[in-house]
């Protein structure tokens, strides 16, 4: 089994926070770099943050540094994404994602994906 749902989304005010989760199959987390992609109306899917199996954060876009944190828990297959100070910007349909081998920069293509949270913030 192959599984990735996401949960956390929702609306928020400008300045909020929320944090998403992602639950993961075994097969789709273990031993796997995991990341978090957005998509907002009309615009393309960027990478967001990527975090290796160790736990070391390895990327975040240089519009949510200092405000998001990704993170995981190995021993629950899941991995979160913390998201502070949100701005309108930052309305999106998040997406977690598995590579199927090591990151390599933000345009390294995930191997396997959810089926994304909306994550609405308003002025």
């Amino acid at each position: 089994q192959v599984q990735l749902v996401e949960s956390g989304g929702g609306l928020v005010q400008a300045g909020g926070s929320l944090r998403l989760s992602c639950a993961a199959s075994a097969r789709a987390f273990s031993h796997r770099d995991m990341g978090w992609f957005r998509q907002a109306p009309g615009k393309e899917r960027e990478s967001v943050a990527a975090i290796r199996w160790s736990g070391l954060p390895t990327y975040y876009a240089d519009s949510v540094k200092g405000r998001f944190t990704i993170s995981r828990d190995n021993a629950k297959n899941t991995v979160y994404l913390q998201m502070n100070s949100l701005k309108p910007e930052d309305t999106a349909v998040y997406y977690c994602a598995a590579y199927l081998g090591p990151w390599s920069g933000s345009s390294t293509s995930p191997g396997y994906w959810g089926q994304g949270t909306q994550v609405t913030v308003s002025s």
